[in-house]
């Protein structure tokens, strides 16, 4: 019987060949190869790593009064730092998980981090416009391959049952950090300076360093790595696509659960980036500490969130396994989506459009800010399955296809997220909510096609999944895994 105990079949010698069996399941061996202690300290090191992007760009929007003023260039010119930090995102993301599936995890973590460290030492002393745009490329190339790495070495550890709770912990810092960024980095830059924020980060990423060195051991597993195989000079350097992690985006069950993905993250935007000319405009919440006190309340959703999601999310594996007496079909993750996907995100978004318009004082506020907790705890309900069903399907590859739905989400909400300061102004927070809500219902009924029919939309379009079938003769009597 099939099983994620069955050997690693995946040649890491052809990185070019997406149609190869990337992701044979792996052993049991390789999960014990770390303590519980050893697997918190790690799932601690990859969370900080993943959380220093999310300061590096949420703190920047603070910010740009003061850069203007100081770099003696208009707001908008400045404000083209967040067009560069999502270009540098997408290129780094793809880059580095293109090389950490050849080279392992460890070493891909410490290649990142001196870009980093260089760029927020260089931003912080930028004289000019032109400068600052430059070396805020190099900050966010270095760290925004983090949620990749991330992600793939939560799968290398965790076991199948084990794994939505660790991701879980993963995202809910993310998250929290997406929440907390902004108005802690206004905060700061004005109590202290924007150039002692970017050194701040610097030294944040110094940290991080001496942290890889000291405590994060190799995760990938053993013999999956191309370097493992290779001989000669490509035991020193071999290039590698990066951009071969998009032909991941051929597979339907992929395609269908970033779209999901997104339109959950699209929906904490909608809240989020025009909260102060909705929640903030219609309650008085004027000055920027308290319109940044207005994101406390998304991010204790997100914070809290967290290890609910993931461990509904193993819940619902191993209730599936005992219902089909072992049979582990992988889209049975999927499940533990309903409840954020269709109903806390969708009635929490809405909501708010609909309060805001016509419900005032302190009854309005109190439910605006519940809604805002509420849709952060479903955002977390929704990325954190989708998160381990990508690990579970692509156990060996699971960095590439983490950077392919990373890429694809960042260019679907670039241009979608300006859009609702523009919207809120034309047709109104209730209608762009209602809008919003409906999108996110849409991305439900994507998870609902991917559950139903998982196994024909995997043999549609294979990019490399697990043979199962070839695999059965081999198996063990633990977990069978239906195809």
């Amino acid at each position: 019987m099939t099983t994620e105990e069955s050997p690693l079949l995946g040649d890491q010698l052809h990185p070019a060949q997406p149609d190869r069996d990337y992701g044979g399941l792996p052993t049991e061996d390789v999960y014990n190869r770390f303590n519980r202690k050893q697997k918190r300290v790690i799932l601690a090191i990859v969370a900080l790593a993943a959380l220093l992007p999310m300061f590096v760009g949420g703190s920047f929007i603070p910010s740009i009064p003061q850069m203007s003023k100081d770099l003696n260039a208009t707001p908008a010119a400045v404000g083209l730092g967040l067009s560069v930090s999502v270009f540098a995102s997408s290129v780094s993301v793809v880059f580095w998980s293109a090389y950490t599936s050849f080279y392992g995890r460890r070493l891909i973590f410490l290649c990142g981090t001196p870009f980093t460290v260089l760029g927020s030492f260089a931003v912080a002393a930028s004289p000019d416009i032109n400068s600052l745009l430059l070396w805020r490329f190099v900050q966010t190339f270095g760290c925004s391959g983090s949620f990749a790495l991330g992600a793939a070495s939560i799968g290398d550890i965790y076991r199948l049952e084990e794994r939505g709770t660790a991701m879980g912990t993963f995202l809910g810092a993310m998250l929290f950090g997406l929440a907390i960024a902004p108005p802690l980095g206004g905060a700061l830059a004005e109590f202290w300076s924007w150039r002692g924020f970017q050194v701040a980060l610097g030294v944040w990423g110094m940290i991080q360093a001496l942290l890889f060195v000291l405590f994060l051991p190799e995760t990938a597993h053993p013999g999956s790595r191309g370097i493992d195989n290779a001989q000669g000079p490509s035991k020193t350097f071999v290039w590698v696509n990066p951009l071969r992690c998009l032909t991941f985006l051929r597979s339907p069950n992929i395609i269908t659960v970033t779209l999901a993905n997104t339109f959950a993250i699209l929906a904490d935007y909608a809240l989020v980036i025009p909260i102060a000319y909705t929640i903030g405009a219609k309650y008085g919440f004027q000055t920027e500490g308290m319109i940044g006190a207005l994101f406390i309340p998304t991010g204790l959703g997100n914070f809290v969130g967290a290890p609910i999601s993931g461990r509904m999310s193993d819940m619902v594996v191993r209730r599936a396994k005992e219902q089909r007496k072992g049979i582990w079909v992988p889209e049975d993750r999927l499940r533990a989506v309903w409840l954020g996907g269709l109903v806390l995100i969708p009635i929490s978004v809405t909501l708010v459009g609909f309060v805001t318009t016509y419900v005032d004082g302190t009854v309005g506020l109190v439910i605006s800010l519940v809604c805002l907790f509420t849709n952060g705890l479903g955002v977390n309900m929704v990325l954190t399955p989708i998160g381990a069903y990508t690990v579970d399907i692509m156990p060996s590859r699971s960095a590439e296809v983490m950077a392919a739905i990373s890429a694809l989400r960042s260019l679907l909400l670039a241009p979608l997220s300006v859009l609702f300061i523009p919207a809120v102004e034309t047709i109104g927070v209730a209608a762009t909510n209602t809008i919003v809500g409906i999108l996110a219902l849409f991305g439900y009924f994507l998870i609902w096609l991917t559950i139903r029919y998982g196994k024909e939309m995997r043999a549609y379009a294979d990019v490399g999944y697990p043979d199962f079938d070839a695999q059965t003769a081999n198996g063990d009597d633990d977990t069978t895994v239906q195809n």
